[in-house]
Protein backbone atom coordinates (compact mmCIF):
# COMPACT_ATOMS: atom_id res chain seq x y z
CA UNK A 1 0.00 0.00 0.00
CA UNK A 2 1.39 3.12 -0.98
CA UNK A 3 2.09 5.88 1.99
CA UNK A 4 -0.12 9.02 1.93
CA UNK A 5 1.01 11.97 0.54
CA UNK A 6 3.35 14.35 2.86
CA UNK A 7 2.06 18.36 2.06
CA UNK A 8 5.21 19.67 0.51
CA UNK A 9 5.54 23.01 2.15
CA UNK A 10 8.61 24.27 4.03
CA UNK A 11 9.43 22.90 7.34
CA UNK A 12 9.54 26.22 9.12
CA UNK A 13 7.41 29.44 8.55
CA UNK A 14 8.29 31.54 5.29
CA UNK A 15 8.31 34.69 6.26
CA UNK A 16 11.21 33.43 8.28
CA UNK A 17 13.20 33.08 4.83
CA UNK A 18 16.58 34.89 4.72
CA UNK A 19 16.96 34.86 9.14
CA UNK A 20 18.43 31.81 9.71
CA UNK A 21 22.27 31.09 10.02
CA UNK A 22 23.57 30.00 6.52
CA UNK A 23 26.70 28.94 7.78
CA UNK A 24 29.10 31.24 5.80
CA UNK A 25 31.19 33.61 6.97
CA UNK A 26 30.18 36.39 5.48
CA UNK A 27 26.09 36.60 4.71
CA UNK A 28 25.57 39.44 2.24
CA UNK A 29 22.20 41.17 1.48
CA UNK A 30 22.36 43.65 -1.58
CA UNK A 31 19.58 45.95 -2.53
CA UNK A 32 18.21 46.82 -5.30
CA UNK A 33 18.40 43.22 -6.66
CA UNK A 34 20.83 43.08 -9.67
CA UNK A 35 21.38 40.16 -12.10
CA UNK A 36 24.54 37.81 -11.70
CA UNK A 37 27.25 37.59 -13.66
CA UNK A 38 26.49 34.95 -16.55
CA UNK A 39 30.18 33.63 -16.40
CA UNK A 40 29.98 32.63 -12.26
CA UNK A 41 31.53 35.99 -11.18
CA UNK A 42 29.49 37.29 -9.03
CA UNK A 43 30.20 37.09 -5.18
CA UNK A 44 28.61 34.84 -3.01
CA UNK A 45 25.24 36.31 -1.59
CA UNK A 46 23.13 34.93 0.68
CA UNK A 47 20.24 37.17 1.47
CA UNK A 48 18.36 39.63 -0.68
CA UNK A 49 16.06 42.66 -0.77
CA UNK A 50 13.83 41.58 -3.27
CA UNK A 51 12.87 39.75 -6.34
CA UNK A 52 15.66 39.84 -9.33
CA UNK A 53 14.61 41.28 -12.24
CA UNK A 54 14.37 39.33 -15.79
CA UNK A 55 17.68 38.60 -16.39
CA UNK A 56 16.76 35.56 -19.05
CA UNK A 57 17.79 36.07 -23.02
CA UNK A 58 14.37 35.48 -24.66
CA UNK A 59 15.50 32.37 -26.92
CA UNK A 60 18.49 31.13 -24.67
CA UNK A 61 17.79 27.58 -23.30
CA UNK A 62 19.08 27.16 -19.68
CA UNK A 63 20.89 23.81 -18.34
CA UNK A 64 21.51 23.66 -14.54
CA UNK A 65 24.68 21.42 -13.33
CA UNK A 66 23.96 20.40 -10.36
CA UNK A 67 26.92 19.02 -8.67
CA UNK A 68 26.44 17.22 -5.63
CA UNK A 69 27.96 14.23 -3.57
CA UNK A 70 26.52 11.57 -5.97
CA UNK A 71 27.42 12.86 -9.20
CA UNK A 72 26.51 16.09 -11.49
CA UNK A 73 22.64 16.14 -12.35
CA UNK A 74 21.87 18.28 -15.91
CA UNK A 75 18.70 19.77 -15.68
CA UNK A 76 16.91 21.33 -18.52
CA UNK A 77 15.34 24.35 -17.19
CA UNK A 78 11.52 25.38 -18.46
CA UNK A 79 11.67 28.93 -18.79
CA UNK A 80 8.42 28.49 -21.56
CA UNK A 81 6.17 27.72 -18.56
CA UNK A 82 7.64 28.87 -15.53
CA UNK A 83 9.75 32.10 -16.75
CA UNK A 84 9.56 34.02 -13.13
CA UNK A 85 10.43 30.63 -11.53
CA UNK A 86 13.47 29.73 -13.90
CA UNK A 87 14.90 33.48 -13.23
CA UNK A 88 15.16 33.29 -9.70
CA UNK A 89 16.87 30.47 -9.10
CA UNK A 90 18.85 30.69 -12.46
CA UNK A 91 20.22 34.07 -10.19
CA UNK A 92 20.39 32.39 -7.22
CA UNK A 93 22.99 29.61 -8.38
CA UNK A 94 25.01 32.31 -10.81
CA UNK A 95 25.12 34.26 -6.87
CA UNK A 96 26.50 31.39 -5.63
CA UNK A 97 23.51 30.80 -3.35
CA UNK A 98 22.84 26.70 -3.30
CA UNK A 99 26.97 26.14 -3.36
CA UNK A 100 28.25 24.10 -0.32
CA UNK A 101 24.67 23.92 0.95
CA UNK A 102 22.70 20.48 2.26
CA UNK A 103 19.26 18.66 1.06
CA UNK A 104 17.35 18.71 4.46
CA UNK A 105 14.40 16.22 3.37
CA UNK A 106 14.85 13.13 1.74
CA UNK A 107 11.70 10.85 1.79
CA UNK A 108 11.27 7.52 -0.34
CA UNK A 109 9.22 6.93 -3.13
CA UNK A 110 9.11 10.87 -3.45
CA UNK A 111 11.30 14.00 -3.08
CA UNK A 112 14.34 14.84 -2.15
CA UNK A 113 14.19 18.62 -0.78
CA UNK A 114 17.19 21.23 -0.93
CA UNK A 115 17.59 25.26 -1.49
CA UNK A 116 17.99 26.19 2.31
CA UNK A 117 21.61 27.31 2.78
CA UNK A 118 20.98 27.15 6.24
CA UNK A 119 19.99 23.15 6.16
CA UNK A 120 17.24 24.03 8.38
CA UNK A 121 13.90 24.23 6.02
CA UNK A 122 13.60 27.65 7.48
CA UNK A 123 15.70 29.63 5.25
CA UNK A 124 14.73 31.74 1.86
CA UNK A 125 16.09 34.30 -0.31
CA UNK A 126 14.72 37.23 1.77
CA UNK A 127 11.88 37.19 -1.31
CA UNK A 128 9.04 35.20 -2.23
CA UNK A 129 8.03 34.82 -6.37
CA UNK A 130 4.59 34.01 -7.50
CA UNK A 131 3.69 30.77 -8.50
CA UNK A 132 3.22 29.54 -11.93
CA UNK A 133 0.51 26.46 -12.56
CA UNK A 134 -1.18 27.68 -15.94
CA UNK A 135 1.01 25.77 -17.77
CA UNK A 136 2.14 22.96 -15.62
CA UNK A 137 3.06 19.47 -16.98
CA UNK A 138 2.64 16.27 -15.00
CA UNK A 139 5.35 16.02 -12.70
CA UNK A 140 7.47 12.50 -13.60
CA UNK A 141 10.64 10.89 -12.17
CA UNK A 142 13.59 13.91 -12.35
CA UNK A 143 11.43 16.10 -12.73
CA UNK A 144 12.37 19.98 -10.41
CA UNK A 145 9.18 22.30 -8.52
CA UNK A 146 9.87 24.40 -5.96
CA UNK A 147 8.38 24.10 -2.35
CA UNK A 148 6.38 26.63 -0.60
CA UNK A 149 4.66 27.20 2.53
CA UNK A 150 1.14 26.05 1.77
CA UNK A 151 -0.55 29.02 0.48
CA UNK A 152 -0.39 30.28 -2.95
CA UNK A 153 2.57 32.32 -4.29
CA UNK A 154 4.85 31.86 -1.41
CA UNK A 155 7.94 30.03 -2.91
CA UNK A 156 11.51 31.08 -2.49
CA UNK A 157 14.70 29.23 -2.57
CA UNK A 158 13.73 25.60 -1.79
CA UNK A 159 13.00 23.41 -4.16
CA UNK A 160 12.84 19.55 -4.67
CA UNK A 161 13.39 16.66 -7.08
CA UNK A 162 10.70 14.00 -8.04
CA UNK A 163 12.47 10.52 -6.60
CA UNK A 164 9.40 8.02 -6.75
CA UNK A 165 5.79 7.47 -8.00
CA UNK A 166 4.48 9.07 -4.96
CA UNK A 167 6.09 12.52 -5.65
CA UNK A 168 4.56 12.27 -9.23
CA UNK A 169 1.43 11.92 -7.92
CA UNK A 170 1.64 15.58 -5.70
CA UNK A 171 -1.24 17.52 -6.79
CA UNK A 172 -0.36 20.81 -9.63
CA UNK A 173 0.45 22.70 -6.81
CA UNK A 174 3.88 23.31 -7.13
CA UNK A 175 5.52 25.27 -9.59
CA UNK A 176 7.50 22.39 -12.28
CA UNK A 177 10.51 24.35 -13.81
CA UNK A 178 13.01 21.69 -14.73
CA UNK A 179 13.83 18.43 -15.48
CA UNK A 180 16.70 16.22 -15.21
CA UNK A 181 17.47 14.41 -17.88
CA UNK A 182 17.57 10.55 -18.56
CA UNK A 183 21.19 9.92 -18.06
CA UNK A 184 20.91 10.98 -14.86
CA UNK A 185 18.31 9.54 -13.68
CA UNK A 186 21.08 6.72 -12.04
CA UNK A 187 21.98 9.28 -10.27
CA UNK A 188 18.44 10.23 -9.08
CA UNK A 189 17.73 6.87 -8.21
CA UNK A 190 21.14 7.19 -5.72
CA UNK A 191 19.38 10.12 -4.03
CA UNK A 192 16.20 7.68 -3.63
CA UNK A 193 18.55 5.25 -2.20
CA UNK A 194 19.52 7.19 0.89
CA UNK A 195 16.63 8.49 1.79
CA UNK A 196 14.32 8.60 4.54
CA UNK A 197 11.95 6.10 4.77
CA UNK A 198 9.77 8.89 6.90
CA UNK A 199 9.42 12.25 6.26
CA UNK A 200 12.99 13.70 7.88
CA UNK A 201 16.55 14.30 6.32
CA UNK A 202 18.17 11.94 4.30
CA UNK A 203 19.82 8.46 5.96
CA UNK A 204 23.30 9.71 4.21
CA UNK A 205 24.07 13.23 3.13
CA UNK A 206 22.96 14.57 0.15
CA UNK A 207 25.37 17.71 -0.74
CA UNK A 208 24.81 20.90 -3.49
CA UNK A 209 29.07 20.99 -3.70
CA UNK A 210 27.83 23.70 -6.52
CA UNK A 211 25.31 24.76 -9.23
CA UNK A 212 26.27 26.08 -12.33
CA UNK A 213 24.04 27.35 -15.35
CA UNK A 214 24.70 26.84 -18.78
CA UNK A 215 23.45 28.64 -22.23
CA UNK A 216 22.39 27.07 -25.30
Amino acid sequence: MKRSLVPLVLTGVLALAGCGDSGSSTPAAIGPTTCAAADGSSPSVTSFSEAPPMCLDDGVAYVALIETNYGILHVDLRADIAPITVNSFVNLARYHYFDNTTCHRAIQNFVVQCGDPTGTGFGGPGYDIPDELDQIEPYRFGALAMANSGVPDSGGSQWFIITGDDGALLPPNYTLFGQVIDDDFGIVAQLEAVSNPGDGPPLEPIEIIRITIEER
